[in-house]
């Protein structure tokens, strides 16, 4: 790489090393792991205390929206603070409220509302936490020399693995010592994670440099203003907007069937909240393989084809076959089928990303991506408790399949997604913002 900053990411060239990539990915792997053993435990908790869908769904409503409303507020605050600093301070504020559950609850303290008021904060705190992690995948890659289709599918894969191994470990500390115990367990994942990213990368990681070509009294954009330019760069790439309507419904309808209606159907059937560890564990599990070779193989591939087929095989299948009430075999197999198309998805999607929004608004344009995206999580469990209580479980999956169906497949149809083919380092507005990566991605 020639000096300064031709790549145009605003970090200059630092010498390379693992450790970095090494430690985003691990940390990483701590707070999705912690997450997906609270996603089993915290419903759990609520269904068989309370025996209401819809106060579990407004459990998982009352953590979803504040993680979306400050994400999406959250960007400058990265792109300008940094997302080191970030994502260790916000690890440890999840890590204080997810182990105030079991000791409240231990002394007899924990009220419903007091519930909420906590699972809000961890939401809250979760947002920026994710964000950061999101933002310095990137330049970790640069550091490693690792191309950066392959950081993407190397993120994805620790995603997918702590995936698997968090609710496989939550079903069974669920079923063996209670959901207080995966709680505590969580908290101490989200410990572990900013441990990981206070000590493993550098100070500084992922803040832009400064630019020694710029005015010395130069002032730095305050905050509306930097979150108005994520807003009007997004807004003028057509591609993202049309990823984003896409993955916000189908996030939508995940939403509600992880934590409503998985639940409700493990407790009508009998199997228990060991069955749902090792339906997210068969998912999650065959999704490492196929982010596993979408890390080795995606940038061979046609990124349209490979992202429709993989949320076709992601989504409907999922809900069909809990509706048709098939035996627990036969729905681990199509939990695996659909699990092994998902793993395709973040790759491609985080390469894209990171390849049409300049380095130094990725902080910025990913929060109003991903909020965006993610806008309709809080209602899922909600809007599903509602649904169930008012009509049945079977009714409402084999709704919200068709809705998965369609969405995922009348939108390839759109003229906007040919985009996604285009050759790297081709998009036009990319061209008129920052300049093409030094190293081309292979």
């Amino acid at each position: 790489m020639s000096a300064g900053d031709p790549g145009g990411t605003g970090v200059l060239p630092v010498e390379r090393s693992l450790w970095p990539l090494a430690g985003v990915l691990a940390a990483i792997a701590a707070s999705v792991t912690g997450t997906r053993i609270s996603l089993i435990a915290l419903p759990w908790f609520v269904l068989v205390t309370t025996g209401s869908a819809t106060r579990t769904g407004l459990v998982a409503f009352c953590e979803m929206a504040p993680y979306v409303l400050v994400k999406a507020l959250s960007g400058p605050l990265v792109d300008r603070a940094g997302p080191r600093i970030v994502s260790w301070t916000t690890d440890l504020a999840s890590a204080a409220a997810a182990a105030a559950i079991p000791l409240l609850h231990t002394l007899d303290l924990l009220s419903f509302p007091v519930l909420l008021g906590l699972v809000g904060v961890i939401g809250a705190a979760r947002g920026p936490g994710d964000l950061a992690k999101e933002v310095m995948v990137p330049e970790a890659a640069e550091r490693a020399g690792t191309p950066l289709e392959r950081a993407m599918g190397l993120s994805g894969v620790i995603e997918r693995l702590a995936s698997t191994v968090g609710p496989a470990a939550g079903g069974a500390l669920v079923a063996l010592l209670g959901p207080m115990t995966g709680l505590v367990v969580n908290a101490g994942c989200f410990v572990l994670g900013s441990v990981i990213v206070a000590v493993a990368l550098p100070r500084g990681t992922g803040r832009p440099a400064v630019d020694p070509s710029a005015p010395a009294d130069a002032q730095e954009p305050g905050f509306w203003r930097r979150f108005g330019e994520g807003f009007t760069f997004l807004r003028g790439e057509p591609l993202l907007l049309a990823v984003i309507v896409v993955v916000g419904i189908t996030n939508l309808l995940d939403a509600a069937l992880t934590t409503l209606m998985v639940p409700v159907w493990a407790k009508e059937s009998g199997n228990g909240p060991a069955a749902i560890g090792l339906l997210s564990t068969a998912l999650g599990a065959a999704a490492v393989g196929g982010s596993l070779i979408a890390a080795l193989a995606a940038h061979r591939l046609p990124r349209r084809a490979v992202f429709l087929l993989g949320f076709l095989l992601a989504g409907a299948p999922r809900f069909l076959v809990l509706a048709m009430d098939a035996p627990l075999p036969v729905v681990l197999a199509v939990f695996a089928v659909s699990g092994f198309g998902a793993g395709f998805i973040n790759p491609v999607l985080g390469a894209v990303f990171v390849e049409r929004v300049p380095r130094r608004m990725l902080g910025r344009v990913n929060a109003l991506g991903d909020a965006l995206a993610w806008s309709g999580i809080p209602l899922g469990g909600l809007l599903a408790g509602a649904a169930v209580t008012a009509a049945g479980l079977t009714p409402v999956l084999l709704v919200c399949g068709t809705a998965y169906f369609l969405t995922t497949t009348l939108a390839g149809l759109r003229p906007e997604w040919r985009a996604m083919d285009r050759p790297r380092g081709r998009s036009p507005l990319r061209e008129t913002t920052a300049p093409d990566r030094t190293e081309p991605v292979p």
